[in-house]
Parts: structure tokens; sequence; C-alpha cells
């Protein structure tokens, strides 16, 4: 029996659902036209191995439905939110938003963190015509005219992040261990990266590939044999595309064993600010994650960003992170295509979206583009000792987003762009 859809209004009403803290109402309430709200679909894992992950991107959109009522809402109508938890199970998250697609009828979607959750509700959102805003770096290799990406594509994180390990800022690395959790996203954005250190003249000798299922949490061997590999006579540093709550074993283990970033760096696409709020970071200072967004980025952007969530959550212990910043973005770009739509029909919504753009908390100006991706910087972040991160390298501008990877064969005459 599925789960009924909550909808959000206000701060008394969240609490009694059991979403977590929401702002107060404005000491003025905005009047609103008459007429049915416009509602917003929240499609988040608060259970099960990607709550650590997930639970402030439900957060994050909550945020922003308070903040654009306080505004006057949409096209003079209230905002509400519908929150259901597919529970870190990918079949149900097809079920859950058909739900908030056929019985909640909500005007858009913000949710999934891992692929293989956003290609268990793809057909739904194409069967229904739905529109999806997708916040958390993937592995490109899709472009659905129902879906705009707002993290990155493989050449905004994965590429750049290897180009710094093998240059001799990152340590001129030889040799790669690639660990990641086994399910799409680690498994194609591994041999994407596999094509590119090939081209890069790093034999498959020198690649050690090893996954693992979600919620890992015995990692003795595996680090074990990253050592062995390291102790090998070549500079080698991990990619880790690791995701959920096996993160917290793993950089435990990491510690356990002695591996120090000055010996064998580790880079992850999965973890940021939040994640590491679990975990005690001080045995893995200068440790690396690669986003397109950091905390520490100093941008009044950001500035704005993080008063904006401090006013909300109320827990000065409670980060941002890129997959929020993304959820932030996208929203804003959403609001500024209604408006400019005069309406919230998914047609004209998707076409106003082209050339949408956001001063964002990254500092760089993002362009939506008729791909459905995003351009985005990239940085690359030292782990500090109290869970933030300090960014050694970024790009000097905002990247596109290529979808299609030009190291995968059969993309060679798909047209990009």
């Amino acid at each position: 029996m599925p789960t009924t859809v909550r909808p959000v209004i206000t701060r008394r009403a969240a609490l009694a659902a059991g979403l977590g803290a929401a702002l107060a109402a404005p000491a003025i309430r905005p009047s609103f036209a008459q007429g049915a709200p416009i509602r917003v679909g929240v499609l988040h894992s608060l259970s099960g191995t990607m709550a650590i992950s997930e639970t402030a991107l439900r957060d994050t959109v909550l945020m922003m439905v308070e903040w654009i009522n306080a505004r006057g809402g949409l096209l003079g109508r209230r905002v509400e939110a519908a929150v259901v938890d597919p529970a870190s199970n990918w079949p149900l998250f097809a079920e859950k938003a058909r739900e908030l697609l056929q019985v909640a009828k909500v005007d858009a979607v913000f949710g999934c963190w891992t692929s293989v959750s956003r290609k268990s509700v793809l057909p739904v959102f194409e069967e229904l015509n739905g529109l999806l805003f997708y916040p958390v770096q993937y592995e490109g290799e899709e472009q659905s005219r129902n879906v705009f990406y707002t993290g990155a594509a493989p050449n905004q994180q994965a590429i750049p992040a290897v180009e710094y390990l093998m240059g001799p800022d990152g340590g001129e690395a030889k040799r790669i261990a690639l660990l990641g959790t086994d399910y799409v996203y680690p498994r194609t954005t591994n041999r994407i990266l596999r094509a590119f250190l090939n081209s890069k003249g790093i034999a498959d000798a020198d690649i050690l590939e090893e996954y693992t299922p979600f919620g890992h949490s015995d990692w003795q061997g595996i680090v074990s044999r990253v050592k062995r590999f390291a102790g090998e006579g070549k500079r080698t540093a991990i990619v880790s595309t690791i995701n959920g709550d096996a993160n917290v074993p793993f950089y435990r283990e990491l510690g356990n064993q002695g591996i120090k970033a000055e010996d064998i760096p580790s880079v992850a696409f999965s973890v940021g600010e939040e994640e590491l709020a679990g975990i005690d970071a001080k045995p893995l200072v200068g440790h690396l994650a690669a986003w397109n967004y950091f905390m520490s980025v100093q941008a009044p952007a950001n500035d704005e960003f993080k008063k904006m969530w401090s006013a909300y959550i109320k827990n000065p212990r409670r980060v941002t992170n890129d997959p929020m910043e993304a959820t932030y973005t996208g929203f804003r770009m959403w609001a500024q295509a209604v408006a400019k739509a005069g309406t919230t029909a998914v047609d004209p919504v998707r076409e106003a979206m082209y050339g949408q753009k956001v001063d964002a908390p990254c500092g760089y100006a993002e362009e939506m583009h008729r791909n459905h991706h995003l351009s985005k910087p990239v940085m690359i972040g030292e782990i500090q000792a109290d869970g933030q991160f300090n960014t050694v390298w970024k790009t000097p501008n905002a990247i596109p987003a290529e979808n299609w990877s030009p190291f995968i064969p059969e993309n060679a005459n798909r047209r990009r762009g």
C-alpha cells in the first residue's frame, strides 16, 4: 500500500508530519491569489542507506518552498511540498514518483540521488510527462526531455579530478585504485575513467577496480589490497565512487590502516560536508573531494545561501554541500521559468528553462543549456580537521556539461549540446 503523500505548508504541519524543523511563518503573511496552490514533489530517501545524504536535500526543498512563499509565492499562488520516502529502495522510487504525479498532482519533482533511483523513475516521468530536477553528480550517458540535471557530468567532476591526481599538484599518480559502490554510476564513471587513463598512457595493469554493495561495512580486505597495490613501486591514488553510509567505515578503515593523504591520496565524488559531519575527520586531513561547490567558498551568493540555511535549520552543526547547492539552483531556475512561462504546465516551463541563469552559491553564474545540463565550475578540495574543505584547485570559468562522454566509443556519432 503506498504511503500517503504529505503536503508541507507550515512549521506546525511539517512537525506533525515528522518532517523535521522548518521555518516559522513570516511575521507578515503575504496574500495569495485565489486558486489551487502550486505543488512540488520531494522524492528523497529519508531512511535506509542513502538517508545520510538525501535527508538534507529534502530539507533544502522545504527551505526553498518557505523562501518563495515569503516572497508572495509563484504566479501569486502559494507553493506547497509533497514529501515521500522511497527508503533507499530503488523500485519504490518509481512507485513514489507515480504517486507524486498522479495522486498529489505535483507540478515538478525535486529528487533522487543514486543513478539507479533516477533510472527507476525515468520511465514514469516520460510516460506521464512529469518534470524531475536531479541534483547530484552522475555518470552522464543520458538526456531526457523530462529531467533537468543540475549536478555534474563526468567532464565537470570525474575527469578533472583524475587529471589533478596525475599532475604535479596532485602527486603525479601513476596507478589508480577505482573503488565504488556496485551500481550504474560507479561502473559507468569508471568505464569512462579507465578509457581516459588508457589514453594518458596508464595501462590496465596499473588500474585496480573494486565494487561493494550499498551499505558495505567491512573494508579491511579492500584497503589492504590497495596498500599492497600501492607498495609495488608506483605512486598510487584512490578514486572513490562509494555512496551513502558505506563511506563512514571506509574512511575509518583508511585511518585504521594508517593511509595518509601524502602517501596514497584519495579523491571522492560522493563525499561532502554532510557525510563528513558523522566522521572524525582528523585522520583524513589532506584527502580530497571533487565537487562544483564547497561550503567554504567565498562568494556573496554563498553567504546568502548559508545565511538562509542557518535561519531555516536552526542548528549550527548542519552544513551545506554540493547537492544542496544544486537543489537550490534548480529550484531557483524552475521558479524563474514558471514566472517566464506564466504557467506551471510542463511543456511551456521546459522551454522557458533553456537559458535560465542563476548567480549560484559556488560563486559562478550557472546557465541551463538545451541538453538539460548546467554549465558548472570544477573544484578540488582538501579535507580539513573540522570536516570542511579547503579549495586547492578550481577552473577559471563554468564549464558546459558533456553528458555524452567521448571516452565511450559508441558516442562517436552522437550529437552533443
